[in-house]
């Protein structure tokens, strides 16, 4: 029987995505605001979301916790990086450099995070938070030389460390480790922002999804991708998680946070570097409508 609370969620995201797409049809929202909304999320309203989920109660077995999913994070942007060099060699550069990226980095800190504080809470959007520090790190090292010249480590590690969600997640951790209490007006500030994650992000997404043509999103190489990113890559972290013992909320955050679709920033940077940037946007659209079905299966398979 399906959870009432997973079925909520799921219709709850499909309405703010349709709220997204009228809005841009009606052109409320124009094309010249996707890059405010995603500046907003990324450097304001995700960061707070960030650290309102770090403050609870510390103890050892959440430090355990981080050390864990950690590890795993580390290792599937591994086997991320050997599949993106080894699955897509038969493409067209343009399209190969998409695949590529999309492969190594997903929408994770941008629609994972919402879903995985629906799922199970604070300490979810928690591990979620530190979860994604390893992809953050290959986003901006290896995924950028997919399109261009990877930059020098000094760049890579100063894009890593200074990242809004990033400086979130060392603000969180501070006062989770020390435990001082912030004035209740700052935290109720915090939370407030913060609780406007999952609307935002869906709502821009629908007016992402408004922009593309259903007819013409189909093809062999994103069908192919789609469920490389959608099925194969979370299915391998699932049996992972299975054949170790993994506590299940560490399992389940692992699971879905691989499970989301191409990142919006594939599209932006095929459009900067010459790559196909309207086969990425395909690949965005088609891998994230999907996605509205296939995070509840695997929720119910989880």
């Amino acid at each position: 029987m399906i959870d009432s609370n997973l079925i909520n969620l799921q219709g709850m995201l499909f309405l703010l995505a349709a709220t997204g797409v009228l809005l841009r049809k009606l052109n409320i929202l124009p094309e010249s605001a996707k890059p405010v909304l995603t500046d907003l999320v990324i450097d304001v309203i995700l960061p707070c979301n960030i650290i309102n989920s770090f403050l609870i109660e510390f103890n050892m077995e959440i430090l355990k916790g981080f050390a864990v999913i950690l590890l795993i994070a580390a290792l599937i942007q591994v086997g991320c990086l050997i599949f993106a060099n080894t699955l897509y060699n038969k493409e067209k550069e343009g399209r190969k450099k998409v695949l590529q990226y999309g492969t190594v980095c997903s929408n994770a800190g941008f629609m994972g995070n919402p879903i995985a504080e629906g799922i199970y809470g604070a300490e979810g959007l928690m591990y979620a938070s530190i979860f994604l520090v390893p992809q953050r790190i290959v986003m901006w090292s290896a995924g950028v030389s997919y399109f261009t010249e990877s930059p020098d480590r000094k760049t890579v590690f100063k894009k890593v460390a200074t990242h809004p969600c990033i400086v979130a997640v060392y603000i969180g951790l501070f006062f989770m480790v020390t435990q001082i209490s912030l004035p209740f007006f700052v935290t109720n500030t915090i939370k407030t922002v913060g609780n406007c994650t999952t609307a935002i992000s869906m709502i821009l997404i629908g007016t992402i999804l408004a922009e593309v043509k259903p007819k013409t999103l189909l093809d062999r190489g994103i069908i192919k991708y789609t469920l490389i990113r959608l099925f194969f890559i979370p299915l391998l972290v699932f049996i992972f998680c299975r054949m170790f013992p993994v506590p299940p909320l560490l399992s389940g955050v692992s699971v879905l946070l691989t499970g989301m679709p191409a990142g919006s920033t594939t599209a932006i940077l095929a459009a900067k570097y010459d790559g196909d940037y309207i086969f990425a946007t395909k690949c965005v659209v088609v891998t994230t409508l999907l996605s509205l079905f296939t995070i509840p299966l695997w929720c119910m398979v989880l």
